[in-house]
């Protein structure tokens, strides 16, 4: 009996499709056919990227970092085969990595992670998005002035009329990129 409902279970899950709304049942997303991951609208919230003190030597493509091997000049960097920094600025961070958890106290090893969207992935990440037809929405506000304490490594979209763009925090300074 056991084996007969751990199939039917396991059958069920791998034909499932799901999507992730954090913060809200309703997201940003109208139509959520092609979403994996979706966030809360008018939360002045944004997603923050893993602070590393040494940068991958290999990482997957698409791979988002706070570059923290410097405590003092800290950049938001994303690899496309090689590391683009979108940050163009220094931070100094080197007070917030005193509070944060290093990987020996957390035991961690480099094959964990999160996966959304599949099974199972190659990639190396901590939250890692594997669809090939499916993308991840970013946290979307008005204005980062909107944000009330940002912390070093966020990311949102601000949705601005005149001034929609991408916008990076090093821990100092926001970052914009348009589309």
């Amino acid at each position: 009996m056991k084996a007969i409902l751990s199939t039917i279970f396991i059958g069920i899950t791998l034909f499932s499709n799901a999507q992730i709304i954090i913060g809200d049942a309703v997201g940003t997303s109208t139509i959520k056919t092609s979403v994996l991951l979706d966030f809360a609208p008018n939360q002045n919230k944004g997603l923050i990227l893993p602070y590393v003190r040494t940068l991958p030597s290999s990482p997957t493509e698409g791979t988002l970092v706070l570059d923290a091997t410097d405590g003092t000049k800290a950049r938001v960097k994303y690899y496309n085969g090689s590391w683009v920094d979108l940050s163009g600025q220094d931070a100094a961070i080197t007070s917030t990595m005193a509070t944060q958890v290093t990987v020996a106290q957390l035991a961690e090893t480099s094959s964990e992670k999160i996966i959304i969207g599949a099974p199972s992935s190659t990639a190396n990440g901590v939250v890692v998005l594997e669809s090939t037809t499916k993308a991840m929405i970013l946290p979307i506000v008005q204005d980062v002035q909107n944000i009330p304490s940002p912390s070093p490594g966020m990311m949102v979209y601000v949705n601005k009329a005149g001034a929609k763009r991408l916008a990076v925090f090093n821990g100092s300074k926001w970052s914009f990129w348009k589309p």
